[in-house]
């Protein structure tokens, strides 16, 4: 447990670093509406999604007389008014009830070190100061269920087209390729087009298997299974292709690809979905519970009401979280009317994160040869973008290389002109 500032209250940070929180039951006892409305709103968090959360109100006293008779759960939290010398005899109290392993996080109007330490000492895991904002509630429960000694989860990104044949896809794998390359970490991409897919098509791939093997066997998956499906792109990057056959059907229910994420996320730093263009419930519920989703778009109608949308229903889904990046892809094609980037811009409220200009030449080589941009023209403005996109949607923005690059001179030309 880290060191808090003030009575538990730490560094904010940042929503980026809040894990999600795991199969754990937790009941509130609250003195005050507000903090059991935090509470619910917390509850219906995508980090919160398999815990399970009761709120009641009456403070540490109605918590001692709930578990006279009945178990305690993996997570207990108290609110209290009262002062010192009642919120310890209280405390003392639950104890007596408290099965082996429940933790006790006690929320309160004292700042007071002296009685932080006394509670920490009496076996309270956490003693936060009111009030408390829900990200910050997320983030308390998270460190104590994701310590120093458990496994890290990685980050997952989700790449998603506003309208078919966007170059989403393209965006997307390009990215992620940047991504291990620049940062040196190992990424994976799980092209979830089981139908039309063209992950193995970008990176020169045919594998035997892929992530159809994975979600048609829940039964055999493990971290084993998805080793194996995984094929090597690149030094750091990895693959789980579509098969892009049409021998069977790819109708899946909300949760099928859960359990192929987690086991992603616990060995690869970074995740990336290619989300295909359709909107099912499996595919919302990818986009709702990423880290961070990237929207791809180019400058028409039909994308810019699509943005919108998907923009205003993730934002109600993802009340906690970034909102979208937006990628303006293909700009400037030869007669096409356009709607200038300014208005859609204000438009679907807002701005993007990176505009790629269309270059058929540039992108029609690559994906005829099967390379990424960089690997075509290492020194292309457009190739810096992905990297700098990369960045931006991992949230970190140095670049670390274990050599120098003769290449860097060029490219920090290109980003000030940029």
């Amino acid at each position: 447990m880290g060191a808090p500032d003030h009575m538990g209250r730490r560094d904010g940070g940042d929503m980026d670093q809040v894990f999600a929180i795991p199969r754990i039951s937790l009941q509130a006892f609250c003195e005050t509406n507000e903090l059991a409305q935090t509470i619910n709103e917390a509850a219906i968090d995508r980090r919160m999604d398999k815990a399970h959360v009761k709120v009641q109100m009456g403070g540490a006293a109605a918590a001692v007389e709930a578990y006279r008779s009945a178990p305690t759960p993996n997570l207990i939290l108290i609110e209290t008014l009262a002062g010192r010398d009642d919120l310890i005899a209280h405390l003392e109290s639950l104890a007596e009830f408290c099965d082996s392993g429940t933790r006790v996080i006690v929320i309160g109007r004292v700042n007071d070190i002296v009685l932080y330490r006394e509670l920490m000492g009496r076996g309270v895991s956490e003693y936060l100061v009111a009030p408390v904002s829900v990200l910050e509630l997320i983030r308390t429960i998270a460190q104590l269920y994701n310590h120093d000694g458990a496994d890290t989860l990685g980050r997952v990104i989700a790449f998603v087209g506003a309208k078919g044949g966007v170059g989403a896809s393209t965006i997307c794998h390009n990215v992620a390729w940047s991504i291990a390359r620049d940062l040196d970490v190992e990424t994976a991409i799980a092209d979830l087009d089981l139908a039309f897919g063209t992950g193995g098509l970008d990176f020169n791939q045919d594998p035997p298997q892929g992530i159809a093997e994975a979600v048609f066997a829940p039964d055999r998956l493990d971290s084993g299974l998805v080793d194996r499906l995984l094929s090597r792109c690149a030094d750091k990057l990895s693959l789980l292709a579509a098969p892009a056959t049409l021998d069977r059907v790819y109708d899946f229910s909300e949760t099928t690809f859960d359990a192929l994420i987690d086991i992603l996320r616990a060995s690869t730093p970074y995740v990336v979905l290619d989300v295909p263009h359709v909107w099912t419930s499996w595919t919302r519920r990818m986009l709702v519970c990423a880290d961070e989703v990237v929207i791809v778009a180019q400058p028409d109608l039909a994308n810019l009401r699509n943005v919108k949308s998907m923009t205003d229903t993730l934002r109600l889904a993802r009340p906690n979280d970034n909102r979208p990046k937006l990628v303006m892809n293909g700009i400037g094609v030869l007669k096409r009317p356009e709607i200038g980037i300014t208005e859609f811009s204000r438009a679907v409220e807002l701005e993007p994160a990176c505009i790629i200009a269309h270059d058929a030449r540039l992108f029609g080589t690559a994906a005829n040869n099967g390379q990424m941009i960089a690997e075509v023209e290492a020194s292309h403005a457009i190739a810096t973008t992905f990297s700098e996109l990369g960045r931006a949607v991992t949230g970190r923005f140095e670049v670390k290389r274990t050599k120098k690059n003769l290449l860097d001179p060029i490219l920090a030309r290109l980003r000030k002109r940029a």
